[in-house]
């Protein structure tokens, strides 16, 4: 029997100061740091969520491009989207500086708001909590962007009715370097999901 086909419907890019949807230019701030350029995006995005301002750096990236993915999801629970994310730095940017404020026992402090981040996949609660997502949701690591693993492993959460979309993210941030890739699954579209198709558009 032949595997049914699933589609990306929509997908979200953050690199170098710039946000792309769709493949146009949502926003841009050349040679700003992530932390200012956080701000920036987030008010041109309309948000409207406190809580972000307290997040470690990757969970900011990944809200980011998530939000303008779920942005007009109904926030009540309803919503069967699964969270699919991987990356290769896992959340070492907020391990080191979690390690820094203990590695000095005459200057021991220890934060437990930075602390709480030193798990990749708090992005994905962040984004579960804002979106009330009740939803299948798995981080993985890997050396490198692996679009073979997402074709497939979306295609199974789809198979077997885990989630009526997919929402697949590779997210890295470490040490102000970054990228986000993000996008949607779904059984119905024009863009096939397959692994070269992942790929193109990863690179775009």
């Amino acid at each position: 029997m032949m595997a049914d086909k699933y589609y990306i419907t929509q997908h979200c890019s953050i690199e170098g100061s710039r946000i792309s949807f769709n493949g146009a230019e949502f926003f841009i701030a050349p040679d700003t740091a992530f932390a200012d350029f956080a701000k920036q995006a987030y008010r041109h995005a309309g948000i409207d969520y406190p809580k972000f301002f307290k997040m470690d750096n990757l969970s900011k990236l990944s809200f980011l491009a998530a939000d303008l993915l779920l942005k007009d999801t109904v926030p009540d629970g309803g919503n069967n989207t699964a969270l699919l994310f991987a990356n290769a730095a896992s959340s070492l940017d907020t391990d080191v500086k979690y390690n820094d404020s203990i590695i000095d026992k005459e200057n021991y402090f220890p934060s437990p708001a930075v602390f709480v981040y030193t798990l990749p996949n708090i992005c994905m609660g962040e984004i579960s909590i804002k979106h009330k997502l009740y939803t299948e949701n798995s981080f993985f690591v890997f050396e490198a962007f692996n679009p073979e693993f997402f074709a497939n492993y979306a295609a199974i959460l789809l198979d077997t009715n885990k989630a009526e979309t997919v929402l697949c993210g590779w997210v890295e941030f470490f040490k102000d370097e970054y990228k986000a890739f993000v996008y949607e699954v779904a059984k119905e579209g024009s863009l096939e999901h397959t692994a070269k198709n992942i790929q193109t558009l990863y690179l775009s």
